[in-house]
């Protein structure tokens, strides 16, 4: 991809594409096609688990299953699930009819952790046949973990009848996240995947699990997304760790939550606190600072006052938290080095960390500029082409086609009489 081809292939093409491929494979038209967004995260980093305030939004990028019920001449046991996906080579295959393990493909443990949230709730979940498509960059920071949870659990609700509300849908995937695939991740993730609203923002208090609507519809400014292709994985420690300094510090300050500590009480505590656990939590309590601060601007129009707290964020997630790199500070540099006179609003590292994507707020008629620049200068300095795409914000996640409604939405075609 060149930083011109900026448009992403619309949903209804995409379900159309998927539920070919699943007739090629199968012969016969998928009974279910669900989908469900990747996010970016404006600002609000490492406050999720902390129960603090984060600013996502979900992209127009999605994790996508077509998939139907098992038939004779499948290959597949009657209460078996068998999932292929054009990401991995190795297919996913595991029986409901027995207690659900981790197991590999790795890929494959963010589904079993679903399917068994739902067997805990008592749903006697049967054989399928399904075709995995995701265009949400695996390893990127952009929410590809959720958005295959969150998709399974729609096919779940679809396949077995039993309906969850929003929020307890998005917490049995996050603690499919963290039981299965080992990752003690926060809420916001399976939050704005399951509950997006298009054209806005969703500011989420992660301790009362409130959420609220932030418009954000202005054809004047774009979401640039840009991947460095530095991956990390959060599985290897280095995320659990800042979890555990961010508990830590919680219990050194004597509150529940680094969410309750004041910048007052922390600066009264730093010369009996470990430097290392000063630097966590002055993050977290300044950036739930921040982000309730772009709440307010962006309603007012206060574009600059955004900016200047989406760079603030960056630099205390390199410095007080250090989960950027290289590569993520320098498409934040790039950015920044051209500056409101040229369209750029702020920028900032998104997601986890460690490498992944920055988000670039930039006003629409400057994006060929902003972009041609990022991308010259990244591949000047690192050899590598960065991947850049815009985005609005989306919906949430959707069913596309379901046998219980004998319709589809985006190819009637295949609809039945």
């Amino acid at each position: 991809m060149t930083h011109r081809e900026f448009k992403s292939t619309g949903i209804e093409e995409q379900a159309a594409f998927l539920a070919r491929q699943f007739e090629a494979r199968y012969g016969r038209a998928p009974t279910w096609l669900v989908a469900a967004p990747g996010r970016v995260n404006v600002i609000g980093e490492h406050t999720d688990y902390n129960g603090g305030f984060v600013l996502p939004m979900a992209i127009d990028r999605y994790a996508m299953v077509a998939a139907g019920p098992v038939e004779a001449g499948d290959g597949v046991g009657e209460r078996e699930w068998f999932w292929v996906s054009e990401q991995t080579l190795e297919p996913l295959r595991f029986s409901t009819d027995e207690p659900i393990r981790q197991g590999l493909p790795a890929w494959g443990n963010y589904v079993r952790g679903v399917v068994a949230g739902f067997q805990d709730r008592g749903a006697r979940v049967p054989g399928l046949v399904a075709v995995l498509r995701s265009t949400v960059p695996m390893g990127a920071g952009l929410s590809s973990s959720a958005a295959l949870e969150v998709a399974t659990a729609m096919l779940v609700e679809e396949t077995t009848g039993l309906r969850l509300e929003p929020v307890e849908k998005a917490l049995l995937c996050q603690r499919a996240e963290q039981e299965f695939a080992g990752v003690p991740c926060g809420i916001m993730d399976q939050f704005v995947s399951v509950m997006a609203e298009a054209d806005a923002l969703m500011l989420l208090d992660c301790r009362s699990r409130v959420t609220e609507s932030v418009r954000f519809d202005s054809e004047d400014l774009a979401v640039l997304v840009a991947d460095t292709l530095v991956r990390h994985a959060l599985t290897d420690g280095s995320y659990a760790a800042r979890r555990e300094q961010c508990e830590t510090a919680a219990r050194f300050l004597g509150v529940g939550l680094l969410r309750e500590a004041t910048l007052s009480q922390l600066e009264e505590a730093r010369l009996r606190m470990d430097p290392v656990l000063f630097k966590r939590a002055r993050h977290v309590i300044m950036e739930d600072q921040r982000t309730l601060a772009v709440v307010e601007s962006i309603r007012y129009g206060d574009w600059a006052a955004v900016g200047s707290a989406m760079y603030g964020s960056h630099e205390s997630l390199r410095v007080d938290f250090e989960v950027s790199c290289r590569e993520l500070d320098l498409l934040v540099d790039l950015a920044r080095s051209l500056g409101p006179e040229h369209g750029v609003v702020g920028a900032r590292m998104t997601g986890g960390g460690f490498g992944g994507c920055t988000v670039t707020l930039v006003h629409t008629n400057s994006v060929e500029e902003v972009s041609a620049h990022m991308t010259r200068h990244y591949r000047e300095e690192t050899g590598v082409e960065p991947v850049m795409f815009l985005t609005r914000p989306s919906g949430g996640a959707q069913v596309l086609r379901t046998v219980t409604e004998n319709r589809s939405r985006y190819f009637p075609e295949l609809n039945r009489s």
